[in-house]
Parts: structure tokens; sequence; C-alpha cells
């Protein structure tokens, strides 16, 4: 996939910031640390997202514009990075304060079906998760969640290219028990799956109703 363009919309730190007009938001969900900035760098082909090596730094919701070439199939949508789940720099009441802002984003109606002029929120939902520690209870407990949601949901390994082949189908196996949906590895290091997740993230986004 062609990316012309991905700039930082703004950083979000409550609803009254999230978008009010009708462009598709793909949402990235994860534990801290999971590797989500650097999925979404290797995604756009550029660097867009701080990555860090300490956990929990990412605090406020990060609306990137994406820009698709002519042609494709969506051309231009939201891809929303969220606070990581489980750990933030802070403590416990830094934690809560996250999850709040998360929940809501959630609350939010979706561009396809919310008024203009109000604040939107996600069309679709990526849970990512390490693909070499399947069954965490943090990301069984948000999966569980985000499935109560009933927004379009999938699930990416990132990693995969810490593992071989065979430990990867394994715990491939084991994600897609422990959350009850199919999981795609990927690797932002490698570029493997990258082509599989873009064609995933057009086909949920252009899905949607509208």
């Amino acid at each position: 996939m062609k990316v012309l363009a991905a700039d930082l919309l703004r950083s979000a730190a409550r609803a009254a910031d999230l978008p009010r007009d009708p462009l598709p938001q793909i949402a990235f969900v994860g534990r801290s640390n999971v590797g989500k900035s650097s999925l979404i760098n290797a995604l756009v082909k550029r660097t867009v997202a701080r990555t860090s090596a300490a956990p929990g730094k990412t605090r406020l919701i990060n609306l990137f514009v994406i820009t698709l070439a002519p042609g494709a199939p969506i051309e231009r949508f939201y891809l929303v990075d969220l606070p990581g789940y489980g750990y933030a720099r802070g403590g416990a009441p830094s934690q809560e304060a996250f999850e709040a802002l998360t929940q809501e984003y959630f609350a939010c109606p979706p561009a396809e079906t919310g008024a203009r002029g109000e604040p939107l929120g996600p069309t679709a939902v990526l849970q990512l998760v390490d693909i070499r520690h399947p069954g965490l209870p943090q990301d069984i407990a948000a999966g569980d969640w985000l499935a109560s949601l009933g927004r379009p949901r999938a699930v990416i390994a990132t990693k995969s290219d810490k593992l071989s082949r065979a430990e990867r189908s394994r715990a491939a196996q084991t994600w897609k028990n422990s959350l009850n949906t199919p999981v795609l590895p990927v690797s932002a290091a490698s570029g493997e799956g990258m082509e599989d997740l873009w064609t995933l993230i057009v086909r949920m986004l252009t899905a949607a109703p509208r």
C-alpha cells in the first residue's frame, strides 16, 4: 500500500479533542511496550510515532491522518494510537487516568453513525499483543472488553521475528485459543505480515456502514 502522507493531527487529552469529521478511524490498542509505535512507523514507512524502551510513555490519544495513493479503496482515514494498558509511568493514578481516557474514546459513536460536530470514536479496533507471551491476563481482559463493544476487532501479534517459524505457529494458535479469534503475526523489524495488515485495515474500514 502506498502512503502519500502520515501526519500527526493532535494528541487528545479528553473527548472534546477527538475528531468531529466523518473520516473512518482505526484504533491501535495494546499492552505497554507491545511495540505499537514501531508497528505504526513500519506500516506508514516513516517515523511519525515516538518509540521508547520505557513502557507507559504514551499518555494521550495520538491521532494521525493517513493519506493513501489515489485509487486505493479508502484514500484517507485516522490511525489512532491509544495509551498502553497494564503499566503507566506515574503509577496507579496515571494508569487509571489513561484507562478513563480510553473508555471515553470508545464511548463516542463511530464516524459512520455519529452526528457531525460531536466527538467521534473508532470505526474498527486492532488489539496488539506480543506473540512471545500468549495468554497474558491483561491481554485477555482487554480482549473481552473490546469484544463486548460490538465494533469490528482483529488481533495483531507483534515481534514475530523474535521466534522461529515453529514457535511462531504454536504461539499464534495459543493466542487464537485465548482470545477466541484468529491472530495475524507481524514484525516491524522484518516487515513480515505488513501487506496482510494493510489488507485487513482496508477491509475493516471499508466494510463499515456509511
